[in-house]
């Protein structure tokens, strides 16, 4: 039993029960970790707020040697990227970017050059209109980093290898062309 505190992206969120979530951190010193915000979704909860996608907070968390997943004692909002969820076409490249993010980055490895290659590109995207050159370099980035492919290192049809790797379509990377356009 321990209380920790960390830093972290949310990337994922879900419902669970009646009022908690589980939500999946893109942390700056474990991770990405999963964590069941209790209470969340009930109208008086005061961390509902802190929890939302994209959000950039700073979480207590308590784990707990009977459970797998830590529980969400504490958060506050750093930033909360509000100009990117206010544009369709910004938010279609977030949630992309936060599924690619999902299924390529091991559970419980801590990897600061993720955590900060996600902080500029969301950055980015907030203060940048060149989405193409950003998302580009987001998936290079992420594919170094991770070592599934050389740094610098250009590869044809990027979408098909990661997909390959991940032995599964991506979802959201659909959806961008229909919100370009």
């Amino acid at each position: 039993m321990r209380t920790f505190k960390t830093e972290g992206f949310i990337i994922k969120r879900r419902n669970f029960g009646e009022a908690d979530r589980i939500l999946t951190i893109l942390s700056k010193h474990y991770g990405k970790i999963q964590a069941k915000a209790p209470g969340v979704r009930k109208i008086t909860s005061k961390r509902s707020p802190h929890i939302e996608l994209l959000n950039l907070s700073v979480f207590t968390l308590y784990k707990s040697s009977r459970s797998s997943l830590s529980m969400v004692t504490e958060a506050s909002t750093l930033k909360n990227f509000s100009s990117l969820k206010g544009d369709l076409k910004k938010i279609g490249f977030s949630f992309y970017i936060c599924e690619l993010l999902n299924n390529l980055c091991a559970e419980n490895q801590e990897n600061n050059k993720v955590f900060y290659l996600l902080k500029d590109t969301l950055i980015n995207l907030e203060n940048f209109s060149s989405y193409d050159s950003i998302l580009d370099e987001f998936e290079e980035r992420l594919l170094a980093v991770l070592g599934f492919a050389p740094e610098f290192y250009s590869i044809e049809n990027r979408k098909s290898f990661i997909e390959g790797i991940l032995e599964k379509k991506l979802r959201a990377r659909d959806m961008i062309p229909l919100l370009i356009s």
